[in-house]
C-alpha cells in the first residue's frame, strides 16, 4: 500500500514538474532581464546608422542566433558528470586543466567588460536625466557613479532569492513600458530609405554588425547558474526544461526588442543616430532630449535605468561565479575570501571605468561582442565534436550555423583592428 502511494506521489510530482510553472516563468523573466540592457538600448543607434536593409536581415537572423547559441551553451554545462559543476568545472572536465583555465578566463573576460559598459551607461543615463529633464546641474561623476555601482552590487550580495525578486520587480514594468513606448513612437515613424545599397558595402555592414547583435541579445552570463539550478530542480528533465525556458526567453526578446528597435530606427534619421553615438547615450535618453514630449522625457530614461540595472544583475552573477572558480582553482583561497576579493575588484574597476566614460559602442564592437562569440557560439560547438555526451548533436545544421556565426563575429573583430 505504501509503495503504491509513493509511486503515485512520485508520478504526480514528475507530471507537475514537466508542466510549465512559476519557477520556469521566473527564469524566463530573469534571462530576459539579463539580455535587455545597454546592448539593446544602443542597438537602434548602431544598426540605424547602417541603414534599413541590414536591420531587416539581422532581424530575421536574431531568433536562431539567440536561441540556438544559448541552447548550445546550456547543453554544454549540463553535459558534465558532476551534478554540482559550474562552468569552470565543465571546461576542465572536457578540455583538460590548461585549456579549461584558458576558456574559463575567456568566459570571465566575456562578461566583465559588460559590467564596465553598464557602469558607464547607467551613469550617463542618470546624469542626462538630471540635467535635461530635472534641470539640475551635472553632479560629480565620481560620486554619482560610485553610488550607482555600489547600489547595484549591494542587490547581488543579498542572495539568489533577493536577485530573483529584484528581477521580477524590474522586468514586468520593463516589458510593459518598452512595449508601450514602441507603440507610442509609431505616429512619428518616417519612411526609410528603401533603396538597396551596393552589395559590397551592404555585406560589409551586415558582417560588422554581427558582434553588436551577439552582444545585444546575450544572456550567456546567467546560463551556467541557470543550467545548474534546473539540474537541481528537474534532474533528468533539466535539458528539456532548460531548452523550453530558453526558447520562450528568445521569443520574448525577439518580439519586444525588435519592435522597439524598428520603432526607434523609423523615428530617427541617420544624422540623429550619429549625434546619439557622439553623445554616448542610449537611444531612449537621446529621444528624451530631442523630442519636446514630457511622456518620452520621463519614461525613456526610466526604461534605460531599469534595463541596465536588471541586466547588470544577471551579468554580475556570471562574473562573480567565474571569478571565484578561477581564483579557487589557481590558489588555495577559500571561496568566501575569493568572493569578497572579486566583489571589491569589480566594484573599483566598474567605478573607475564609469568615471572615465569611454565609448560604449566601441567597447561592444571591439571587445565584448567577439569574446562572447567565442564562448557562446564557438566553444560549445567545438565541444559537440569532442565530448561523447554531446555527440548526438554532431553534423546538425543548427550546430554548423552557430559555429559559422561565431567565426564571422570573431573575424569582424580582427577586421576592425587592422582596417
Amino acid at each position: 500500500m505504501n509503495s503504491s502511494t509513493d509511486a503515485a506521489q512520485f508520478e504526480a510530482s514528475t507530471t507537475s514538474k514537466s508542466k510549465w510553472n512559476f519557477h520556469d516563468t521566473q527564469w524566463v523573466l530573469s534571462l530576459f532581464g539579463t539580455a535587455v540592457g545597454a546592448g539593446i538600448l544602443f542597438l537602434p543607434i548602431n544598426i540605424g546608422i547602417g541603414g534599413f536593409w541590414p536591420l531587416v536581415i539581422l532581424a530575421c537572423l536574431a531568433f536562431p542566433m539567440t536561441f540556438l547559441a544559448h541552447r548550445g551553451l546550456a547543453r554544454f554545462v549540463l553535459s558534465s558528470k558532476n551534478k554540482d559543476a559550474d562552468f569552470t568545472d565543465v571546461v576542465e572536465e572536457h578540455f583538460g586543466v590548461n585549456a579549461g583555465r584558458l576558456i574559463s578566463l575567456l568566459y570571465f573576460l566575456s562578461i566583465f567588460p559588460i559590467l564596465l559598459i553598464y557602469g558607464v551607461g547607467l551613469t550617463n543615463t542618470v546624469d542626462s536625466f538630471m540635467v535635461n529633464q530635472l534641470g539640475m546641474e551635472s553632479p560629480s561623476r565620481a560620486l554619482l557613479s560610485g553610488v550607482l555601482v555600489a547600489g547595484m552590487i549591494s542587490l547581488m550580495l543579498g542572495g539568489e532569492k533577493l536577485m530573483l525578486r529584484a528581477f521580477a520587480i524590474l522586468v514586468y514594468p520593463l516589458v510593459g513600458i518598452l512595449f508601450f513606448l514602441s507603440l507610442y513612437l509609431i505616429p512619428s515613424w518616417q519612411m526609410p530609405n528603401m533603396s538597396f545599397p551596393e552589395f559590397g558595402s551592404f555585406s560589409q555592414t551586415l558582417w560588422l554588425s554581427i558582434p553588436i547583435i551577439v552582444f545585444s541579445f546575450s544572456h550567456a552570463a546567467a546560463i551556467s547558474s541557470f543550467a545548474n539550478i534546473q539540474r537541481g530542480h528537474y534532474g533528468k528533465e533539466a535539458t528539456a526544461k532548460s531548452e523550453a525556458i530558453l526558447k520562450r526567453t528568445s521569443l520574448l526578446l525577439i518580439v519586444f526588442v525588435l519592435l522597439f528597435v524598428f520603432s526607434c530606427v523609423l523615428s530617427l534619421t541617420s544624422e540623429q543616430m550619429l549625434q546619439a553615438k557622439a553623445q554616448n547615450v542610449s537611444v531612449l535618453s537621446y529621444l528624451a532630449n530631442v523630442t519636446d514630449n514630457s511622456f518620452i522625457a520621463t519614461l525613456g530614461p526610466l526604461v534605460a535605468f531599469i534595463a541596465i540595472t536588471s541586466s547588470f544583475l544577471g551579468h554580475f552573477l556570471g562574473a562573480r561565479e567565474s571569478f571565484n572558480g578561477l581564483v579557487t582553482k589557481q590558489t588555495k583561497l577559500d571561496v568566501k575570501i575569493a568572493d569578497k576579493i572579486g566583489v571589491a575588484i569589480m566594484f573599483f574597476a566598474i567605478w573607475f571605468c564609469a568615471v572615465q566614460n569611454p565609448s560604449i559602442l566601441d567597447m561592444m564592437d571591439k571587445l565584448s561582442g567577439p569574446i562572447i562569440a567565442m564562448i557562446l557560439f564557438i566553444m560549445p560547438m567545438i565541444a559537440v565534436y569532442k565530448v561523447p555526451a554531446l555527440q548526438k548533436y554532431r553534423g546538425r545544421f543548427s550546430t554548423l550555423f552557430v559555429l559559422f556565426v561565431g567565426v564571422l563575429a570573431v573575424m569582424a573583430l580582427l577586421y576592425s583592428f587592422i582596417s
